[in-house]
């Protein structure tokens, strides 16, 4: 072996005498690309959220706004969403979200977001009702043809099984109804910072244990994420080449018990560090300042568009 890079370095597999894998396991070696993607998704989490911090700090329409009179429209714009069954009235609330956005200069990332969460969560989720499986209906498209009609208990399967007209509108109703409620929740969250969001639901009457178990969430996502970052590189440090698959496997089952109970721990800590200082189940906040004109203006405009909104003629 000529000076240089060890041999048992330049192989795959496990270096020389290395114990032969346990009984039952499956001896099969895999990188650390389990290791590498866990943590590629981590830090997506964490860029959202330094993100949402950023973007509520630049100079843009919403920005300005005061968080009092942002959460209290979106949540009557929510309402208001949530119980119209206007195709027209939905598509234009989710236009007027798209344009705020972009004036508020969070546009592209918005958008994108909207419409990734929007799909998983509205049309994923309720494409299956467009079948008249589920909805009866006029079929428009079919799309399978049996020979004959079929019984199941309280089920029944049509000769035809296709794409209803009724089905295609309630699928789009519910899709554009979490389309609303996602752009109206992500435009209030890009454009105000954290602390003046929790501000404004406290003084909109929102329970102070729903305030403080969001806001030590919010805190804990970080620790927990210096935690994982931690251990995935303590392990990379410690890995020459591969990892036995079931080895791989108890590892990932370690850690997520392993953080589970360190959470456990941090949580009593926390808690009995608010006692320590006086804590005793109110949140504390301070005084916010006076609403301007322009804040009056905005909200008098914003709940006049949730009244037009309320009373807008369409399918």
């Amino acid at each position: 072996m000529t000076p240089g890079i060890p041999e048992f370095l330049l192989t795959r597999g496990a270096p020389p005498g290395a114990s032969a894998p346990a009984s039952g396991a499956s001896g099969r070696s895999v990188g650390t690309r389990f290791l590498d993607e866990g943590l590629k998704h981590l830090a997506s989490v964490l860029r959202t959220a330094m993100i949402q911090g950023e973007t509520s700090r630049i100079d843009g329409l919403l920005q300005g706004v005061d968080a009092r009179v942002k959460v209290f429209c979106a949540l009557v714009f929510l309402i208001a969403v949530s119980v119209r069954q206007s195709l027209t009235a939905l598509l234009a609330v989710l236009g007027c979200c798209l344009l705020l956005a972009i004036l508020s200069r969070v546009g592209l990332i918005y958008a994108r977001r909207v419409a990734l969460l929007a799909f998983i969560f509205g049309f994923a989720l309720a494409a299956p009702s467009a079948l008249n499986l589920f909805v009866d209906g006029t079929v428009v498209y079919p799309l399978l043809h049996l020979k004959a009609a079929h019984s199941f208990w309280i089920y029944r399967i049509p000769q035809t099984i296709g794409i209803t007209r009724e089905g295609l509108l309630g699928t789009a109703r519910l899709t554009l109804r979490v389309a609303d409620s996602l752009a109206i929740s992500l435009l209030v969250l890009y454009t105000t910072p954290f602390p003046e969001i929790m501000r404004a639901l406290k003084i909109l009457r929102v329970p102070d244990t729903f305030l403080m178990v969001v806001t030590l969430s919010y805190k804990y996502m970080f620790i927990f994420a210096q935690t994982v970052e931690e251990m995935h590189f303590a392990k990379r440090s410690r890995l020459a080449g591969g990892v036995d698959a079931a080895a791989a496997r108890g590892w990932v089952v370690g850690r997520i018990g392993l953080l589970f109970r360190k959470t456990q721990l941090r949580c009593e800590e926390i808690y009995k560090a608010m006692l320590a200082r006086g804590f005793s189940g109110e949140v504390r906040l301070a005084a916010p300042g006076r609403l301007r004109g322009k804040d009056y203006l905005w909200g008098v405009g914003l709940i006049a568009a949730a009244a037009v909104l309320a009373t807008l003629r369409g399918n």
